[in-house]
């Protein structure tokens, strides 16, 4: 072609007149929703690893003994002359005795024809009363050896460095099995510097007593026997004291003497707990979660 059309054949608008135009604020938000959307997505991360406040262990002083409580579980007292019978009454009220004393080290020992020991000292009462609600007649070979109920919780008590240790000993019997006599075992306590308290359970006389006969429970009345000079002998040898308890009520009369002995320091290490701290760093998260869709359908949106 010889000529050469000086007009465009396509004119296309351009924007340069406004490149010194001042941004608009929609400009500055434009990568908001993206940051927001991250910084979710790392909070979320942070909820998943379960953040927590660090361990804590504090050494602390408290005053108070060290106690044994050593229990007879003879098929015995299963006798309904205290309520509902002799076992589950001192089980009551040795529970009662454990919560009133939070800052002693106890421990229960049990026995019956033998004796082991159901929870050594401690002061995690929660544990020992969980394991005392566990008690029960028939745990072990029947029988009566007070002195090696006697022998086992003086054992667990041999080696503290309380300056009152204390053996509470309840039974409704005559020693008649083990290996250890109940005044050796008292002699041993003895040494120690131990003292024990002992205490006689059932009324005078004679004692209802359930027996399965087939489908049903019969009671018989059986005479009760006890060896009070054998239970007062091993108190007086010890410095404790014998107390005889025909009701519910008596069983108590332990515990005032117990109050009045001295008391020694323990050294207790406490633990905190962990304590979840992921709260914030959700909370955090969903207001991100919240702003980046707020700023996507109102300020940002646009059509389609």
């Amino acid at each position: 072609m010889k000529g050469h059309r000086r007009d465009a054949a396509l004119q296309v608008s351009e924007t340069s007149m406004y490149a010194q135009a001042p941004l608009s604020y929609r400009n500055y938000l434009l990568h908001a929703p993206f940051v927001l959307r991250v910084m979710a997505f790392t909070l979320i991360l942070l909820v998943l690893a379960r953040p927590q406040t660090t361990d804590s262990w504090q050494n602390s002083e408290v005053e108070g003994i060290d106690i044994m409580l050593a229990m007879d579980v003879s098929t015995s007292m299963l006798a309904e002359d205290l309520k509902p019978n002799r076992l589950e009454a001192a089980k009551e009220v040795a529970a009662e005795f454990i919560n009133g004393r939070p800052n002693d080290n106890i421990g229960i020992t049990l026995f019956a024809g033998e004796s082991f020991t159901q929870c050594p000292l401690t002061v995690d009462h929660a544990v020992l009363l969980n394991l005392l609600k566990d008690v029960k007649c028939g745990l072990i070979e029947d029988g009566t050896a007070i002195g090696m109920g006697v022998a086992n919780a003086v054992t667990r008590l041999k080696e503290s460095k309380a300056k009152s240790k204390v053996v509470i000993m309840l039974t409704d019997g005559v020693n008649n099995r083990g290996d250890i006599s109940p005044l050796t075992a008292a002699e041993i306590a003895k040494s120690f510097g131990i003292r024990v308290y002992t205490i006689g359970v059932g009324t005078n006389g004679t004692a209802p007593y359930p027996i399965q006969v087939g489908g049903t429970v019969q009671y018989t009345n059986l005479p009760v026997e006890i060896d009070e000079k054998t239970l007062a002998q091993i108190a007086a040898t010890t410095e404790g004291n014998y107390f005889r308890a025909t009701s519910n009520s008596k069983l108590k009369e332990v515990y005032a003497e117990i109050d009045k002995l001295e008391k020694t320091k323990l050294h207790v290490k406490e633990f905190s707990k962990r304590q979840e701290e992921y709260q914030a760093f959700a909370l955090a998260a969903f207001l991100c979660v919240l702003l980046e869709l707020l700023l996507r359908q109102t300020v940002l949106k646009t059509l389609p």
